[in-house]
């Protein structure tokens, strides 16, 4: 059972910044430490939203944490010290077993056959 007064809805991630709103009862910022390999970010912002209630979460993702495999950050509330939220990063030979990897090999040995079979249409015309 969540003893959390912070809920997290991630939004994306863009050009390095993982974003997500963080929703409160509290009238204050709520106090969201982010930790990946169990350190803590540094840069990591809230911003008050026009909604009352809602802060803009923003991590920036250290470049020494874009590697091969998998990397988890946590988002945890520090008041209550629980997890609220995660994101992860996937990369490098990690994907090679995922799914959406595969799907994008299969595309692109599609459009490679069909490339090839037009080819030979034109040909044998």
């Amino acid at each position: 059972m969540s003893t959390s007064a912070v809920t997290l809805t991630p939004k994306c991630l863009f050009e390095g910044v993982w974003t997500a709103i963080a929703k409160t009862t509290a009238s204050e910022a709520p106090d969201l430490i982010v930790t990946h390999l169990e350190k803590p970010l540094l840069g990591v912002s809230l911003i008050q939203t026009e909604t009352s209630g809602q802060w803009e979460l923003k991590v920036p993702v250290p470049l020494e944490a874009i590697c091969d495999g998998v990397q988890t950050f946590l988002v945890t509330d520090a008041a209550t010290d629980e997890e609220v939220g995660s994101f992860t990063l996937i990369s490098g030979e990690a994907l090679g077993d995922d799914i959406r990897a595969e799907m994008d090999l299969l595309r692109a040995e599609l459009d490679m056959l069909k490339r090839a079979f037009r080819r030979h249409c034109l040909e044998t015309m």
